[in-house]
């Protein structure tokens, strides 16, 4: 179960500033892959979260593998990065759990989600061997899209143009939701994840940069 507080704030604006090529190289990257993900899914947001959370799964998964195996190569302390990028793997997978309880995607977005997984595996698996530091600002950058994106997902529904369903039972078990939440609440619980995703991956990428974390 996760644990979250419903009152609490995070800043839904917070933007990390490119600082050299690397992070423009980052931005350029997310807000490439933003211009397919609003052509196909437009305002179809609930769609929109399963294809976003079956790519947001994947950086995790690959840094925290990368990381215990370079911990083991170079036989030294990993200062807490695996179990925090695996974690991170984890609750992003509820995520999509969640959404397509929520969304019901179809054969063809299912197709969508299992070539764009296989294709952003590879093409992250690569980045993190190469330039971790950028790896982890485009996941940062990626998540502050994903902030956007459930925030316009939540205007949507406070305008009663998406339906307020019932949020899914393993959403409020995960979440330690109240029993009557609904896919209001469901989106406020993701979106604060996300922020916070996306502030540990810029302090992960500025930790890298600092050479704090090699």
């Amino acid at each position: 179960m996760f644990d979250f507080d419903q009152n609490q704030t995070e800043n839904l604006t917070q933007h990390h500033a490119p600082r050299d090529m690397s992070d423009r190289v980052a931005l350029r990257i997310v807000k490439f892959m933003r211009i397919f993900a609003d052509a196909f899914f437009s305002k179809r947001y609930g769609h929109r979260a399963v294809v976003l959370e079956t790519v947001a799964a994947v950086p995790g998964m690959v840094g925290g593998m990368l990381q215990h195996l370079k911990a083991i190569r170079r036989i030294r302390d990993d200062q807490g990065w695996i179990r925090e990028l695996l974690d991170e793997a984890e609750n992003e997978r509820m995520h999509l759990m969640a959404f397509i309880k929520i969304a019901q995607p179809n054969l063809l977005e299912r197709a969508l989600i299992l070539i764009g997984q296989g294709v952003f595996f590879n093409l992250y698996f690569l980045l993190y061997l190469l330039a971790p530091k950028t790896a982890h600002r485009v996941v940062g950058y990626l998540e502050e899209e994903a902030v956007i994106s459930y925030t316009q997902y939540l205007e949507q529904v406070d305008a009663g143009h998406v339906e307020n369903v019932p949020a899914p039972q393993m959403a409020i078990e995960y979440w330690n939701l109240s029993p009557d939440a609904r896919l209001r609440d469901l989106i406020i619980a993701v979106r604060a994840d996300e922020a916070g995703h996306r502030d540990k991956n810029h302090d992960f990428a500025n930790a890298i940069s600092e050479g704090r974390h090699d």
